[in-house]
C-alpha cells in the first residue's frame, strides 16, 4: 500500500495534520493506464455534452455451493418411486409444457424470461466453484498456473468500461469452507487480473475516503500530489512495476462512482423489499449466507460499468434435511433472482446483462436415510435469464430417476461459450496467449444454438 501525502488540512474531525490518501495496490483491468490517462477520462467525462457511456455486454455469476438438488428445482420426476421423487410438486410456469418445482412460484410466473439446462454434465466432483468460474477441471494447465476465470479472461481481453469501476469484481461472502468463497481465479494470468473483492480490507479504506471526500483538497491537489510522489518514486526507481495497479487503484480511490454503486441505501425502499434481505440466514453452516441483497448489488456494480460480478448464495450441501433447506434456501432464491431479472428488464438491461444461478454438481436420486440427498456429479442443472438469449425454453432432460443424461448433454465448456458469446467474444476464434506463449482458447466447448 502507498502513501500520498497531499498537504496541511483539516479534515471532517477537526484534527489538522499532514494526511496521506492511501493507496491499494490492486489490479483493477488490463489497460495499462497512466496519470495522463486518467485526466483525459475525467476531462471527457466533465466538458458540456460529452457522450454518455454505452451500454456494455456483463454477466452476473450465481454460485450456489454445495450441489442443489436439481430433482427438487426444476427436473422434479413425480412419476418416480416416492424416495426418489421427495416431497416436491411440480407446478405449471407460464410457458406451456415447462413445469418447475413448487418452491419456485415466482420463476414460474415468468418462466418466458428463463432458460432451464436439465443436462449439465462433466463436474469433477470437487466441492468447489472452479468449474462454474471457469469452465474447466481444476486439473487444465495446472502446471503454468491453471485456467483463468471467466471474469479474469475478459478483464484481460476488454478491460474497463469506466476507469473507476474494476471490470471484474467478486463479492463471493468469506465462508469456513474457502473454495465455495473462490470469486474466479486468474490462473495463469496472474495477479494483474485479481478481481476486486468488496470485503475485503481495502473496501473500508476506500469508503473512508469516499466518506471524506467533501473534506479532502480538490481532486487537482490529489493529482499533483501523485505526480509528485511518481516524479519521485521514478527516480528510485521504485514505481515501475507496480504503476498499472497503482494508478488503477488511484483513480478508483479518487471516484466515488463504485462506492456508490454498493450503497443500496440510494435504491427505493419498494425495490429493496422486491429483493428481500434472504434472513434469517439457516443452513449456512461452514457455506455462505443467502444474501438477496449481493443481486441488488449486483446489478448496481454492472450499472456503474462491471463487466462480470461473481456471488455465492447459500449453502446447497443437502445431505440431510433436504427439503426443508430446498424450502427456505429455494424461497429466497425465488424472491431475489425473479426481482434481479425483472430489474434488469425494466431498465432495458436485459439484453446485455446474462444471469446464471448454478452449483458445482447436482444431488443423489436416492433419499438417504436423513430425507436428503448426497454428492451426484454425473448430472446437474443450471437456469439462465438475459444475454439476449432465446428464453421460455428447457435444455435437455435426464431419465426417470434423474440420475443422467437422456439427451442433449451440456458440458460446463458449452455454458461458457455462451457467455463468451454473450459478452462479445467468439468463443472459437478469441485465444489468451499463456506463459509458454501457447494460444489457449477460452474454451472447449461450443456455444448453445438453443439460446442463440
Amino acid at each position: 500500500m502507498l502513501n500520498i501525502p497531499f498537504g496541511r488540512t483539516r479534515l471532517c474531525d477537526g484534527i489538522s495534520r499532514r494526511n496521506f490518501l492511501k493507496v491499494g495496490t490492486f489490479a483493477f483491468g488490463a489497460a495499462n493506464l497512466t496519470l495522463a490517462d486518467i485526466m483525459r477520462a475525467e476531462a471527457a467525462n466533465q466538458l458540456p455534452g460529452a457522450p454518455l457511456r454505452s451500454s456494455h455486454k456483463a454477466v452476473i455469476n450465481i454460485f450456489l455451493g454445495g450441489g442443489p438438488p436439481h430433482q427438487d428445482m426444476w427436473d422434479l420426476k413425480p412419476d418416480a418411486p416416492k424416495e426418489i421423487r421427495g416431497e416436491f410438486n411440480p407446478i405449471n410456469t407460464n410457458v406451456t409444457g415447462i413445469q418447475i418445482g413448487e418452491t419456485f412460484k415466482r420463476v414460474a410466473r415468468m418462466a418466458d424470461k428463463f432458460a432451464f439446462i436439465r443436462s449439465v454434465v462433466g463436474a469433477r466432483g470437487g466441492h468447489d466453484a472452479f468449474q462454474c468460474t471457469t469452465g474447466w477441471p481444476q486439473q487444465s494447465l495446472a502446471p503454468i498456473g491453471g485456467r483463468p476465470s471467466l471474469g479474469s479472461a475478459v478483464m484481460k481481453l476488454q478491460g474497463n468500461v469506466d476507469p473507476s469501476v474494476p471490470p471484474f469484481i467478486g463479492m463471493a461472502e468469506k465462508t469456513q469452507h474457502g473454495p465455495w468463497s473462490d470469486p474466479g481465479q486468474t490462473g495463469f494470468l496472474g495477479s494483474t487480473f485479481t478481481p476486486f473483492r468488496p470485503s475485503g480490507p481495502d473496501m473500508a479504506n476506500m469508503t473512508l475516503n469516499a466518506a471524506n471526500r467533501d473534506c479532502l483538497p480538490e481532486r487537482k491537489k490529489l493529482l499533483a500530489g501523485f505526480d509528485d510522489l511518481k516524479r519521485e518514486m521514478d527516480a528510485a526507481g521504485g514505481l515501475r512495476g507496480a504503476d498499472a495497479s497503482t494508478a488503477r487503484a488511484f483513480d478508483v480511490l479518487t471516484s466515488s462512482k463504485l462506492v456508490e454503486a454498493m450503497d443500496l441505501s440510494k435504491e427505493s425502499q419498494k425495490t429493496r423489499e422486491r429483493y428481500g434481505d434472504g434472513k434469517p440466514y439457516q443452513f449456512q453452516f461452514d457455506g455462505a449466507p443467502t444474501v438477496n441483497e449481493h443481486l441488488l448489488m449486483a446489478r448496481r456494480l454492472v450499472e456503474a460499468g462491471a463487466r462480470v460480478v461473481t456471488l455465492s448464495y447459500g449453502r446447497w450441501d443437502s445431505h440431510g434435511k433436504n427439503f426443508d433447506l430446498v424450502r427456505d434456501h429455494g424461497a429466497k432464491l425465488d424472491q431475489c433472482l425473479t426481482a434481479l431479472v425483472e430489474d434488469l428488464d425494466l431498465r432495458g438491461m436485459l439484453d446485455d446483462v446474462t444471469v446464471i444461478a448454478w452449483g458445482e454438481f447436482g444431488r443423489t436420486p436416492q433419499i438417504n436415510a436423513g430425507a436428503g440427498r448426497d454428492h451426484w456429479p454425473a448430472v446437474s442443472c443450471a437456469i439462465l435469464a438475459g444475454g439476449g438469449m432465446r428464453t421460455g425454453q428447457v435444455i435437455g432432460s435426464t431419465d426417470r430417476t434423474g440420475g443422467a443424461a437422456k439427451d442433449r448433454p451440456v458440458s460446463f465448456g458449452d455454458i461458457f461459450a455462451t457467455l463468451y458469446r454473450n459478452l462479445g467474444l467468439n468463443p472459437e476464434t478469441t485465444a489468451i496467449t499463456d506463459p509458454t506463449g501457447r494460444p489457449q482458447h477460452l474454451t472447449d466447448g461450443t456455444a448453445l444454438p438453443e439460446l442463440i
